[in-house]
């Protein structure tokens, strides 16, 4: 007998929170908005690393892609740059 464990919704509901903050930028961007998207976009990395250092590896789900430390540097890395960039170019 095979048994399979099911990932419950519960585990995937901090990379959603994340997609959503994401989609939420993007179509702040196809509105003419863009410097506002690109912080979100980056915002939503930054939230990204931060759900990573404090979530188990069981319940990050999706955002689990290396080890915690690995992730929540890169994360929080491309969310630093993003927000750099966005706030400084005219």
């Amino acid at each position: 007998m095979i048994t399979t464990r099911r990932a419950g919704i519960t585990t995937h509901l901090a990379f959603a929170l994340v997609v959503a903050v994401v989609l939420f930028g993007f179509a702040l961007i196809a509105v003419y908005r863009w410097r506002r998207g690109a912080t979100l976009i980056g915002g939503a990395l930054l939230l990204a690393g931060g759900l990573r250092a404090v979530l188990s590896d069981a319940h990050a789900g999706l955002l689990a892609i290396r080890g915690r430390s690995a992730d929540v540097l890169a994360y929080t890395a491309f969310g630093l740059a993003l927000v750099a960039v966005a706030v400084t170019i005219d």
